[in-house]
C-alpha cells in the first residue's frame, strides 16, 4: 500500500476502509476529527475519526491508519445514534 500523509490520502484511505466495514450504501461520509500520533515527536500515525450515515443512523468510528503504508491497525465504532 502506499503512504498515507496528505489530507486528500487519509480521507481515500479512511473511506475505503469505511466502506470494507461497513458496505459501499453509506452517505455523507466525513472526516470529523484528525491528529497525528504520537502526539510529540515523529509522527508514524493517524488517529482519524469519521462519520457516515447508513440506514438511517449516523455512525462514528475511529481509524488508526498507519503513515508509512496506510494499513490500518485499528478500527472502532464510537457511536451510533439516529440524526436529529
Amino acid at each position: 500500500m502506499a503512504s498515507v500523509s496528505t489530507k486528500e490520502e487519509i480521507e481515500k484511505a479512511s473511506r475505503k476502509t469505511i466502506e470494507a466495514l461497513y458496505g459501499t450504501s453509506i452517505q455523507d461520509f466525513k472526516i470529523r476529527e484528525l491528529f497525528a500520533l504520537p502526539e510529540k515527536g515523529k509522527r508514524d500515525s493517524w488517529d482519524v475519526q469519521t462519520t457516515f450515515l447508513l440506514n438511517n443512523l449516523k455512525y462514528t468510528v475511529d481509524l488508526v491508519i498507519m503513515e508509512k503504508d496506510g494499513q490500518v491497525t485499528n478500527a472502532r465504532l464510537i457511536d451510533t445514534m439516529k440524526p436529529l
